[in-house]
């Protein structure tokens, strides 16, 4: 079994899982944290697997360039364009899920 068969955001992007969808398209796909950390909290993660943003960064650098503007969507949206966006990179980092993602906080002001 591969890392991706066994992902919780790989099951979540084939629907095995239910979520709060905010976006898709072909290769991407956004939904609502279910612990959120902001008044607008969504979590993007690209429809291939990979490991971290780095991984992501060296094998599609324009995936990560993708989810950037995703984001500044969501908080053009939601909150005036303002928004903090933050990937954890490895256990140590905080990272829970394996699969790349990008947390956007927006929908208030946010503390540093």
């Amino acid at each position: 079994m591969s890392e991706a068969d066994d992902c919780l955001f790989c099951k979540i992007i084939a629907g095995q899982i239910p979520s709060s969808k905010v976006y898709e398209d072909d290769t991407t796909y956004a939904f609502n944290d279910i612990n959120p950390k902001a008044k607008v909290h969504v979590l993007i993660v690209p429809k291939r697997h990979y490991a971290n943003v780095a991984e992501l960064a060296a094998a599609d650098p324009a995936e990560l360039a993708h989810i950037v503007e995703i984001a500044q969507r969501i908080a053009d949206e939601r909150f005036h364009g303002a928004f903090r966006l933050v990937f954890n990179t490895g256990l140590y980092a905080g990272q829970t899920v394996f699969h790349v993602h990008a947390h956007v906080l927006t929908g208030e002001v946010l503390d540093e």
